[in-house]
């Protein structure tokens, strides 16, 4: 028996979360170090950010050369005598400004290459991740929440990678070589600005990390807008029914004013480090030109060389104003960094074998649960399922009924492997389920919901939506099976039809009846039914238990009924209480059994009888 440690329910999702964010807590004390995680997605392209490299360092040279340029002619191209000289230094310019625009487009190019290509790569790794999480982690996380993290934090990244990181390397290159050239020019005038740099240095790192835990929460703050809206929009005709419009309102826009104070914050605290750098850098420059001018009167140094010091220190400055901008930006990354990190730690409760077994062949569909016990995440206080065992032989058709809560739905949660249990056994055609890879195991289940999930594409594409490869004519089969060709083929465009989005364009019982079709085209050997009837009108309920029972030939199925009039004709009935079987047998079987089955029957046929008669 395959060991299920039972501690695996506490590191539910919100401990992920947690966890996550006593890391990002931790890493807001690194400055830029969540920034880290994007090289994996980096070094694929590590030739493109090489080229970026040298025409970045091609570019920082040319410019650097301006200034001795400018010596020579302030030196000997203004003076009489020299006049002769003049020439070449204008024509050396001309060579450095046509090195620097090439030098410039072609960083231009690479740089914005990688951005949009790194950030495609980002946008797909979260989204694949995301993909492979288990219900539990949605079951603490909205939607919205991530997307926010898949649009406006990759958007973030994008512009950093695409535009600002290049800057800030460009102008760390473009100081540091600077100051390497002001010492070469003038130690003494150097020296000074050694001792300041220090010191711009100091508000610079403090500002940066204010900016940074602001832009985190401006970031958590969007995302909430964007959950709220995303919510909202995706039950508006909920909410126009309830005439919930106004309340609605009110929460986004709260939300929304809330992004923008805490938005406001941050660029008040990256306008106050533009100034403060800014101020201090160019003043510090102004009181060494001073000096620099003395040394001139005096005869200590040239005015060519006093000039080409000054670019240099004009350099440095202007390399700190910004490098105090663009620290904004990387703030800004990191906080977004932080985000998608933590989606991409999460992990899916239920984890792939490393060496999965292998269904045995053909695969026939036989289930035995063996004194299961689960409890959901957010639940663990109260059991889903309680010590419940069943048996299905292959082929074999059955129903479970219950009250709501009983544990019906969660048995087809188990079934698929969205979770594991706590205690007991699940097997598939003999083999435990936590020995298998849960995608394998799913591809041999077709599944009917009780409110199917429409997507916006064709309703052939809806239809294969389980079998891609499926050709036409299998498709037109399936849906004439479930009684679907119907309504289809009164479409000008029949198969081709376009849906809108969650199928909003259909009724409930065609959006069932496609996915009824879309179950039988599946033609896998375990099939689920959650009220696969419940939305249908009474000739088309009849046309579809025809094609569900022609579906069943042959097949293990399992079916949820609330309902009790569409399971009456199966010869097993289980009913459910509190996670537990509580009955079991034929329905006239059960019916004169009493208990809580005869309960059911007793309510729903007598009441449906005196509607009637009413």
């Amino acid at each position: 028996m395959v060991e299920r440690p039972a501690d695996r329910l506490a590191q539910s999702t919100q401990d992920v979360a947690d966890e996550a964010g006593r890391r990002a807590e931790g890493r807001g004390r690194r400055s830029l170090q969540p920034l880290r995680r994007l090289l994996p997605f980096v070094q694929p392209y590590r030739w493109q950010v090489v080229a970026a490299g040298i025409a970045l360092l091609c570019s920082s040279a040319a410019t650097l050369t301006v200034p001795a340029a400018l010596r020579g002619l302030i030196d000997h191209g203004f003076a009489s005598a020299d006049a002769a000289r003049i020439q070449p230094y204008f024509v050396f310019l001309l060579g450095v400004a046509a090195a620097l625009g090439l030098a410039t487009g072609i960083r231009y190019y690479f740089v914005t290459w990688l951005g949009e290509r790194v950030i495609a790569d980002v946008r797909r790794g979260v989204f694949d991740h995301v993909l492979s999480l288990t219900p539990a982690f949605f079951e603490m996380t909205r939607t919205g929440e991530v997307l926010s993290r898949l649009t406006a934090d990759t958007t973030l990244i994008q512009t950093v990678i695409g535009s600002s990181a290049s800057i800030a390397l460009r102008n760390a290159v473009m100081l540091t070589g600077a100051l390497v050239l002001m010492f070469v020019t003038s130690l003494k005038l150097s020296a000074l600005v050694l001792v300041i740099v220090p010191v711009l240095m100091v508000p610079l790192i403090g500002f940066g990390r204010w900016i940074r835990t602001l832009s985190r929460k401006s970031q958590d703050t969007i995302a909430d807008a964007s959950a709220r809206a995303a919510e909202t929009i995706n039950a508006v005709q909920t909410v126009q029914s309830f005439t919930h419009e106004q309340i609605d309102r009110a929460d986004f826009g709260r939300d929304v004013e809330t992004s923008f104070d805490v938005a406001i914050r941050r660029t008040r605290a990256r306008a106050a480090m533009a100034m403060v750098v800014t101020i201090a850098a160019f003043g510090c420059v102004d009181g060494i030109l001073w000096i620099g001018a003395r040394d001139v009167a005096t005869g200590v140094i040239s005015a060519g060389e006093l000039t080409q010091f000054v670019f240099y220190a004009l350099l440095v400055a202007m390399g700190f104003g910004s490098l105090s901008e663009t620290w904004g930006d990387l703030m800004r990354a990191a906080g977004a960094a932080e985000r998608l990190a933590e989606l991409l730690d999460a992990e899916p409760d239920v984890k792939t074998p490393a060496s999965p077994r292998a269904l045995p062949t053909p695969v026939r569909g036989a289930l035995r649960f063996e004194d299961v016990s689960f409890h959901y995440p957010t639940r663990p206080d109260s059991a889903a399922l309680d010590g419940f065992s069943l048996g299905v032989a292959p082929g074999e058709a059955v129903a479970l009924v219950g009250p709501s809560g009983a544990g019906k739905s969660t048995v087809f949660q188990l079934l698929l492997h969205f979770y594991e249990p706590q205690a007991g056994r699940i097997a598939f055609d003999g083999v435990d389920t936590a020995q298998l890879d849960p995608v394998e195991l799913r591809k041999h289940i077709a599944v009917v919901a009780q409110e199917p999930a429409i997507f916006s594409g064709s309703i052939a594409d809806n239809i294969r939506y389980g079998r891609p490869e499926a050709s036409d004519a299998e498709v037109r089969r399936a849906a004439e099976a479930a009684a679907a060709a119907e309504f289809i083929e009164q479409y000008p465009h029949g198969y081709n039809t376009l849906l809108g989005e969650r199928g909003v364009t259909l009724s409930g019982g065609q959006r069932q009846r496609l996915a009824i079709a879309r179950a039988m085209l599946r033609d896998a050997p375990l099939l689920l039914l959650d009220e696969a009837t419940s939305a249908l009108d009474a000739e088309n309920e009849r046309l579809v238990q025809l094609g569900l029972a022609n579906l069943m030939a042959g097949r293990t199925t399992l079916v949820i009924a609330h309902r009790l009039a569409t399971i009456q004709k199966l010869k097993r009935i289980v009913v459910m209480e509190r996670g537990r079987v509580v009955g079991e047998g034929t329905h006239d079987e059960l019916v004169r059994g009493g208990g809580l089955y005869a309960r059911l029957a007793d309510l729903q046929f007598t009441s449906g009888m005196a509607m009637a008669g009413e």
